[in-house]
This record gives structure tokens, sequence and C-alpha cells, in this order.
């Protein structure tokens, strides 16, 4: 970590491993500031980014476990705005050919995309135009959905696994499903249980000196900032990010990652039952196109809110067949190998690099196993 550090990969990063339940590794590296003026401090507060949607997508099969919902169930039932979408194709716009399910958004195979990412010039401009993800200014759940509607899918629904909105929509359909902000679900089914007293959509000014920063000289920083709200409570202003909008720290998030290890029990208590983990840990997009390649490397597939890896073998990097992982943009990233009974976290601000990091770090872990 520290080589990293001197090759300007980031400022500062937090690394912590956890094998049968037992905390193995655990430290602090570099700086929390790009100067090198403040030491980095193991509660130091990251930008979680995606790694907001595995505990999203975790609350929304708790709601599924109560009945409240089927992975299955059309999201119109919810979200009428997208009652009405069509999929882009060569020979203009066609209906659906089945209605986008809740599985859908869960696993990125609805047709959305992110409008840094799509293929098409046409979507991409209508996300930009029509304020999709919230960059320039703030838009309301309400006002996100209406324009959604009128954009086309990019895909049909259930054939193709692409990286999207998929799970910031789940959030808005969450909180139709329970009538409140998709903050207080959170806080109420996983954060406040779990004892994540850190994570948090927004730091008060107090805490802001927790803050872990990136190098104003990244070249995708100043243009990715433009997309988060940290430094204010985003209630009845701007949409809650069920994709992206969480800050929190390595300790928290490893509150979360063991009770999924654990089969859906920590301390105790339960939060899914051991099917429910197994089912969302399985492999959901056999036979569509797509790859997570880009996040996971090879070898992986997509479950229900995780890339899920295929065999031990294909990958970038060691591991065990079932092994999950997800990371952020800004450079955190974390996986869970439920064979090891390991867990593996890393809080780093490097979006630059933040795949070899990720790779790099997980391969460091598993060469240090040795029973």
């Amino acid at each position: 970590m520290q080589e990293q550090i001197n090759r300007g990969m980031f400022p500062g990063a937090v690394t912590l491993v956890a094998r049968n339940g037992q905390v193995v590794h655990y430290e602090a590296h570099g700086y929390l500031d790009e100067a090198k003026t403040r030491p980095m401090q193991k509660d130091a507060l990251f930008r979680l980014a995606s790694m907001t949607k595995p505990i999203v997508t975790t609350a929304a099969m708790m709601l599924v476990e109560q009945g409240k919902m089927k992975i299955n169930d059309p999201i119109a039932n919810w979200l009428p705005e997208l009652k009405d979408l069509k999929v882009e194709t060569a020979a203009g716009d066609v209906p659906l050919t089945r209605p986008v399910q809740v599985i859908d958004l869960m696993r990125h195979t609805a047709g959305l995309v992110y409008a840094g990412s799509t293929r098409s010039p046409r979507i991409k401009k209508l996300y930009d135009d029509l304020n999709i993800e919230s960059r320039e200014v703030d838009i309301t759940s309400e006002q996100m959905l209406k324009n959604l509607g009128q954009i086309p899918l990019a895909h049909q629904p259930g054939t193709f696994w692409e990286y999207s909105i998929s799970v910031d929509v789940l959030g808005l359909l969450l909180e139709r499903v329970e009538k409140k902000p998709l903050d207080a679900i959170l806080r109420e089914l996983l954060l406040d249980p779990l004892g994540m007293k850190d994570t948090t959509w927004w730091v008060a000014p107090a805490q802001a000196g927790r803050m872990a920063e990136s190098f104003s000289a990244d070249p995708l920083k100043a243009d990715m900032l433009k997309s988060y709200r940290h430094s204010y409570n985003p209630l009845g202003r701007s949409y809650f990010k069920g994709g992206a909008g969480l800050v929190g720290t390595a300790a928290d998030y490893l509150r979360y990652a063991q009770m999924m290890v654990n089969g859906g029990e920590l301390d105790g208590r339960r939060y899914l039952s051991r099917k429910t983990v197994e089912f969302m840990l399985s492999q959901h997009t056999v036979g569509m196109g797509g790859t997570t390649i880009g996040t996971t490397g090879t070898g992986y597939g997509f479950g229900i809110g995780f890339g899920v890896r295929h065999d031990e073998g294909m990958g970038w990097t060691p591991g065990s067949k079932g092994d999950a992982m997800w990371a952020g943009a800004w450079g955190t990233s974390f996986w869970i190998d439920p064979k090891e009974k390991l867990v593996g976290i890393l809080m780093a601000q490097g979006p630059s690099h933040r795949v070899h990091t990720r790779m790099l770090y997980k391969n460091l872990v598993y060469g240090a196993l040795v029973d």
C-alpha cells in the first residue's frame, strides 16, 4: 500500500481483512489529504459510490422476504411513470417483449444505462438533457422518473447486462413500496441494526475533516464530483442515489459484508435467510449479453447486487467459485468469499487507478492466505 502511495495512485488508504469472523488485518496508510498534512485514520470517511448498490439491493431482498414484492413483479406496479417504455433499435423504437421486472433493476438487465458509457448517442443526450443522473443540478425523484419514462431502453429487458442507473431506480421503487424515503428505509433495515453509525448520505460540517481526498490532478475527479451530494442532506431536494450515494468507513462496511458471508446473520440477529443469500450470490445473467469485466475482471457473472465468480479459474486474481464483489468509481472495493469465510475491503480515493489497485489488493490478500 505504501508503494502505491509513493507512486501517486492515491493519497492514502484503509485496508481491512476478516477471516472466520475475526479481523486479521486493519491498517491506515498514507494521508487523508492530497497535501499530505493529515495522516490517514482508520475511521476515515470514503465516498462509497457503487458500493452503495449491494446494500440497497440487500434491503430490497429483505422486502421480498417480507412478501411486499416479488422479484418478477413489473416495476410499473410502483413506478407508473415507466409503464410505457420502448426499446431503441436501428429500425426505430419498439415495444417491450416483456415488462421490466424488479430483478432487472437488481442485476442491471432492465435496458437502462449510464450516460457516460452507453453506446447510443441519442440515449446519452436524453439522459444528459433530462438530468437523469442529477449531475449539474438537483432533481426530485418524481421529476426524474417522469423524465426517465420518456427515454427508450437500450436493450430488451432480461437480455443484456449493462451497468446502469438500475439501482438508483430500485431505490425509488423501494420508497414507493415502503412510503418513506430511502435513507430511512436503509437506516431501519440495515444501517442501525448492523451498527453502521458512520454510513450516511451526507457529511455534517463537523465530520467533513474525516473525508478522504483524491488527488485534484486525477483526470476523473472534477467531472465525477458533479454527481455527488455529500455536503448537504438531499432529502426533498434531489433523489437519494441508491446506486452511488453513500459515504462510509471500512469498519462499517465490514459489518455488512460479514453479515453476508455469515449467510444473512450477524451477532445473533438475522437479516436474510441462508437460502436468500445463496440465491443472491448465484449467477443470474446466464445466456445474456454483456460483461462485468470492467469492474470484476474476467470470469465473473452477476448475481443480485454482486459480481459473482464462475469458477476458481479465469479471474485476474486468485479466489473461490462463488466469491462475490463490487467496487466504487472513487477507488473503494470489497469482496466476500463464503468458501474461505473471508472479507476483504480496500478504501481509497484514486478514481483513475481503481481497477489496478483493487486487483493488486486482492492478489496480496490471497497471497497471504496460508491455511
